[in-house]
């Protein structure tokens, strides 16, 4: 029995400092969250170009090497 009231004690005293953390944090505004999703995306754009054109040249050099 003490086991579990230790347990659900455990619990509460964890939720009530997840919740006061959460309360603390400063969420970006609109504007800035639009910013950096742009950003992200185009980041991902840039890598996603580069790693396509690093695949298809050492495909094509594997491809020369074999044949």
């Amino acid at each position: 029995m003490n086991n579990v009231t230790s347990f659900f004690s455990r619990i509460t005293s964890f939720s009530s400092e997840v919740i006061a953390e959460i309360k603390k944090t400063t969420w970006p505004n609109r504007d800035e969250l639009t910013g950096s999703m742009i950003i992200v995306c185009i980041v991902v754009v840039i890598f996603a170009a580069i790693l396509g054109i690093m695949d298809s040249s050492f495909s094509y050099i594997i491809r020369q090497l074999i044949s």
